[in-house]
């Protein structure tokens, strides 16, 4: 109890000490009483020393040999040789840079503390008697019917079933910029409704939510540790009994104990073992902030050293959803024609027929009389007392339509630009080709070109798409190789291959036949709007699939591991000077050496708290 009672008023002592030391020099600056400076000194090291010791004590229960073991010894050698003033002064920068150290620390977990507090508390949910009325966010269901007024947070995952508005996504997307929703439209828990009211079901809730796996993989991240910090660790462990015995062993060949505690104080490797993790907890929360999620330390590591990233090219480098990019019109004055092809096309549920209804948009109808579905082929109906074929130019062929030189000659280019082809004839006669295509996401060509610029020599798409269309995407984007008609197994196995000869691979996917890649590649990155699985196999998660977000997260971990290096330089260059002005300088002392640790300790802080401002030059 007591032992819990007085590490629990650390803070206090720091405040205690500081008041006590300087009464005692002012005792004996302005008043010349030397007997109560050093009386005050004392009972300020007693007390300052008793928090120190404490912890040191705990740590050597679990057989470890902690620095608060060294300041301890060297406090109490102090103490000892009645060197009062710098057992004092030592024990009060030795406390006062833990609490500086541990308030900047919690800075560099802003981003943590941030994600909780937009976490919503409470949800206007739709009872039983038809009235709304306010829940705590734990007590909404799978499947309830809630409403959000402007200005609320959207308590859980799910679509819009009434009303619109704008809504700012930042706490999933890092961007501001307030996205339309109307009915249908996915909502996220914790972003804002900043105008308008809409009604929304709920499909994920508490933990599941997109927000709440945020703030849980950012924990995680946060808490795991790479393998240059549990290296480090472990060289503290050994490093720490080393001081101790090589003051020992100064101690007794210069027979001046002073020597010897001074090199315990200024042998601290308080830097080396704060200044990794800051940098990598700084990095993972700048991430957070940015819609980047770094999956632990050992993940910003093996990341800022590939050299090689392979995407897949639907819903990666493409929307993923095929729209229609090219017509040719053959009858200019048969003005029904558009009618009776989304007359037919609504009848469909396929991809290329949802793209023509939402290129045509809204249009009148005629009632489809009978269909007659032709598998591979396309469809045959009869629309008005006309006979409407809609589909590839093997259906042409089959039912005797005549494709002319100038049609064919329009087919061939659609095809070479990547082109799904959709003819309409009305009546055997070719009235309408449609060329439709995934459309490339926007800005992807200039942000390959900053992953370029940034180190990744390699860029490679995978896909099951046709080959000619893979190379049309790959020429336009610049990219280095382009694989088709591409299996999930095919994929990985391409990926282990460029490992075995010695690439650093990243891959980029969203779908669950990713999954695979994603494992077995050195770090799989997930388009945040993929699917659970893709996201939960991968290293990294692109919030929102935002694209340009991965050239952030490259060049943050980049940032990140030259941070850490520069912290353990710093660290480990102190600890040299320091020691080395024991034997060759005279004006090196407890105290002194205490300040310049405490100082290591707070730059190291500070240049890692300098990846929280982290972003890309543009």
């Amino acid at each position: 109890m007591m032992q819990r009672f007085i590490l629990g008023k650390k803070n206090q002592i720091t405040l205690i000490l500081v008041i006590l030391i300087a009464v005692a020099f002012f005792s004996k600056l302005a008043l010349g009483y030397e007997t109560v400076f050093f009386w005050i000194l004392v009972v300020a090291s007693v007390i300052g020393v008793a928090p120190i010791a404490i912890q040191a004590y705990q740590a050597l229960r679990v057989k470890v040999v902690s620095i608060d073991l060294l300041v301890t010894i060297a406090v109490i050698g102090a103490f000892i040789i009645k060197n009062v003033e710098e057992s004092a002064i030592v024990t009060f920068l030795f406390l006062f840079g833990a609490y500086l150290e541990q308030r900047t620390l919690n800075k560099t977990r802003s981003a943590i503390k941030e994600l909780t507090e937009m976490a919503p508390e409470s949800a206007l949910k739709l009872m039983e008697d038809g009235e709304f009325e306010e829940v705590d966010v734990d007590e909404v269901d799978v499947g309830d019917i809630l409403l959000v007024k402007t200005g609320a947070k959207i308590p859980v995952d799910g679509f819009v079933t009434s009303g619109s508005g704008y809504v700012n996504e930042a706490s999933i997307t890092g961007e501001a910029i307030p996205v339309g929703k109307d009915k249908k439209a996915k909502v996220f828990a914790g972003t804002i409704l900043e105008n308008g009211t809409i009604q929304i079901q709920a499909e994920r809730v508490g933990e599941d939510t997109t927000f709440g796996k945020i703030i849980e993989l950012v924990e995680e991240a946060q808490d795991s540790k790479s393998k240059t910090e549990r290296f480090i660790d472990r060289f503290a462990k050994y490093y720490t009994p080393i001081v101790l015995v090589l003051s020992l062993v100064v101690g007794l060949i210069f027979q001046d104990i002073e020597i010897a505690i001074t090199i315990l104080v200024l042998g601290c490797p308080g830097a080396l073992v704060i200044g990794v993790p800051v940098s990598n907890v700084a990095g993972i929360g700048n991430g957070a902030r940015h819609g980047v999620l770094l999956k632990g330390s050992e993940t910003i590591q093996a990341f800022s050293r590939i050299d090689t990233i392979a995407f897949d090219k639907t819903g990666t480098l493409t929307i993923g959803n095929p729209k229609v990019a090219d017509m040719v019109l053959y009858d200019h004055k048969d003005y029904e024609i558009f009618k009776y092809l989304a007359s037919v096309e609504k009848e469909s549920d396929h991809p290329l027929a949802k793209a023509i209804i939402e290129h045509l948009g809204d249009i009148p109808l005629y009632p489809v009389e009978e269909t007659n579905v032709v598998k591979g082929g396309g469809i045959i109906a009869r629309v008005n007392g006309r006979e409407i074929t809609i589909g590839n130019v093997s259906l042409m062929n089959q039912v005797g339509i005549v494709l002319d030189d100038q049609a064919l000659a329009d087919i061939a280019h659609f095809e070479k630009m990547g082109n799904s082809i959709v003819l309409t004839a009305i009546d055997g006669v070719l009235k309408v080709l449609i060329g439709i295509r995934d459309q490339i996401r926007p800005r992807v060509k200039e942000n390959l070109k900053k992953l370029k610029k940034l180190g990744v020599k390699n860029l490679i798409v995978l896909s099951g798409d046709n080959q000619g269309t893979v190379d049309l995407v790959a020429s336009e984007l610049g990219l280095t190789e382009a694989h088709g008609n591409m299996l999930p197994e095919d994929k990985s196995n391409y990926i282990k291959k460029l490992k075995e000869e010695g690439h650093r691979v990243a891959f980029v996917g969203d779908g669950v036949n990713d999954s695979p890649s994603l494992a077995i590649a050195d770090i799989g990155i997930a388009m945040g709007s993929g699917t659970d699985v893709a996201i939960e196999t991968s290293d990294v998660v692109l919030m929102n699939s935002d694209f340009s977000r991965l050239a952030h997260a490259i060049g943050l971990v980049k940032a990140t591991v030259s941070n850490m290096r520069q912290n353990i330089f710093i660290a480990i260059g102190v600890v040299l000077v320091l020691l080395a002005s024991v034997f060759f300088s005279e004006w090196m002392n407890m105290s002194i050496g205490m300040l310049v640790h405490e100082g290591s300790i707070l730059v190291v802080i500070l240049n890692g708290m300098r990846l929280l401002r982290y972003r890309l030059k543009k």
